[in-house]
C-alpha cells in the first residue's frame, strides 16, 4: 500500500508559467524598488557612480540580492520575470528621457560638480564631503599627466563621478580617461 506524499504536491513546470501575483502588483513592486534604489544611489554621492571599486561592486551585488524578494514577492514565474524586466527597462528609459528633457529632473537625479582643488591646493572640506582620499587624488593627477597638485590650476569632481583637472600650464590638455560613446537615433 503506497502512502500519499506528505504536504502539497508542487509541479514546478506549471509554476514556472503561472503568475503567483497580479501583473499590476509586480509592476508596482518594481517601481517602488527602483525608486528606492535610485534614491540610495543619489544619496551615496558621486564617487560611487564614477569609480566602482571591488567593495562598490560587492555592495551593488548584495543590494540586488536583498532587493530581489521585494520585487518578486512570492512569484517565481517566467512571465513574472518578463514583467519585472520590462518594467525596469521602461523605467530606466523614462528616467533617461526625463533627465534629457527636464532640468528639474536632472537636478533631482544628478549632483552638481564640486570644485575640490584650486591653484595647486586641495580643498579639504570638499574632499571630506565627497569621500576622496590621497590615492584617488594622486591617481587623478597621474591620469591628467601631472606629478603634483602644484601643477593644477583647478580640479573638479564632475556630476558623473569623474575628476577633471585643468593644469597650470596653458598647453593642450590631454585626458587619459575612458571615452563614452552615445548612440544616436536617426
Amino acid at each position: 500500500m503506497a502512502l500519499p506524499p506528505a504536504g502539497p504536491v508542487c509541479d514546478h513546470r506549471a509554476d514556472m508559467w503561472t503568475l503567483a501575483v497580479s501583473p499590476l502588483e509586480l509592476v508596482a513592486r518594481s517601481v517602488a524598488v527602483y525608486v528606492i534604489f535610485v534614491i540610495a544611489l543619489r544619496l551615496s554621492g558621486k564617487r560611487e557612480l564614477g569609480q566602482v571599486t571591488i567593495f562598490d561592486l560587492a555592495l551593488i551585488l548584495l543590494a540586488a540580492n536583498a532587493l530581489q524578494p521585494a520585487i518578486t514577492g512570492p512569484d517565481v514565474s517566467i512571465p513574472g520575470a518578463a514583467i519585472i524586466v520590462g518594467t525596469l527597462f521602461t523605467l530606466n528609459r523614462l528616467v533617461a528621457a526625463g533627465r534629457r528633457r527636464s532640468s528639474f529632473i536632472r537636478q533631482l537625479l544628478e549632483l552638481p560638480p564640486r570644485v575640490i582643488g584650486k591653484d595647486g591646493k586641495w580643498i579639504p572640506e570638499a574632499l571630506a564631503r565627497e569621500g576622496l582620499d590621497d590615492d584617488d587624488l594622486s591617481a587623478a593627477l597621474r591620469e591628467h599627466g601631472l606629478e603634483s597638485p602644484a601643477e593644477m590650476r583647478l580640479a573638479v569632481l564632475e556630476h558623473d563621478g569623474t575628476l577633471s583637472i585643468v593644469p597650470v600650464e596653458g598647453g593642450p590638455i590631454q585626458l587619459h580617461t575612458r571615452r563614452r560613446r552615445y548612440r544616436r537615433r536617426f
